[in-house]
């Protein structure tokens, strides 16, 4: 709870901090804020020409099946990716001046967040107009979005801990990432993995959420009560594990960046 009231205290910096992120990530570049919806779209259109011919039996609409997975699996690689570096990209503050050294990683994951319900309007959008609609589960999906948050931050609070001391990590954590992309259902459905291998879904809490989006804007049902609550319940954990482990590894940041 201390380190808690202690990020409230500087929640101005915060603010700056995820203001900051947002504004430069686009900075300078002709289409702005616009290419928030242009970098899926380019990955889907990717994804939607190639991987029909591989499997030779896709979803109705993939298109919007894949914008659904996709977008969120977006929002995860960009905010494990940046944050992991997030510490050593500010060592020169770091050096200077006191604050909650979590509230860089936290800023780097709430400015993703941001990115990614922008990015939401292209989910509506393809939903809205490849005939599939919307329905009332939709009310659901802050829940979804919020156990996605708390299990990014979790992630990101360590791995940027982490590679303070070991330089390396980022390269292994990007390695994971693109085999985790894989294993997880963003461009097949589950129900295509192979059947001896069906437990990696179980195991993989990005699979159960890519699962409740779709369920949500695709099939236009409840998602699997049980599986998001075992989710939300994990990702709770993560997060406090992530702080206590950020916290204690914290203490030598200073000499180390």
């Amino acid at each position: 709870m201390e380190e808690i009231k202690e990020v409230f205290k500087y929640r101005e910096l915060l603010k700056a901090n995820v203001k900051k992120d947002i504004r430069g990530k686009y900075k300078g570049s002709f289409l702005g804020v616009l290419w928030s919806f242009v970098n899926p779209l380019l990955s889907v259109l990717v994804y939607a020409i190639v991987f029909p011919l591989i499997l030779k039996d896709s979803q109705p609409h993939y298109v919007t099946y894949l914008v659904i997975g996709i977008i969120p699996w977006t929002f995860f690689t960009t905010a494990v990716s940046l944050g992991t570096t997030s510490i050593l990209v500010n060592s020169g503050i770091i050096k200077k001046v006191y604050f909650p050294r979590e509230i860089l990683p936290i800023s780097v994951v709430t400015s993703a967040l941001i990115n990614f319900l922008i990015s939401c309007v292209i989910i509506l959008i393809f939903v809205i107009f490849s005939g599939i609609g919307l329905s009332k589960y939709i009310l659901l999906l802050p829940i979804v979005v919020i156990a996605q948050y708390l299990l990014t931050l979790g992630i990101v609070l360590i791995t940027s801990a982490i590679n303070v001391y070991i330089r390396d990590a980022e390269y292994i954590i990007n390695f994971i990432i693109s085999m985790l992309f894989y294993a997880t259902p963003i461009l097949y459905a589950p129900d295509l993995f192979p059947p001896n291998l069906r437990f990696i879904h179980t195991l993989n809490p990005l699979a159960t959420l890519i699962n409740a989006y779709r369920d949500i804007f695709y099939y236009k049902v409840i998602p699997d009560v049980g599986s998001l609550f075992i989710l939300i319940i994990f990702s709770i954990g993560l997060t406090m594990v992530g702080y206590r482990v950020f916290n204690k590894l914290e203490k030598g940041f200073a000499e180390e960046v």
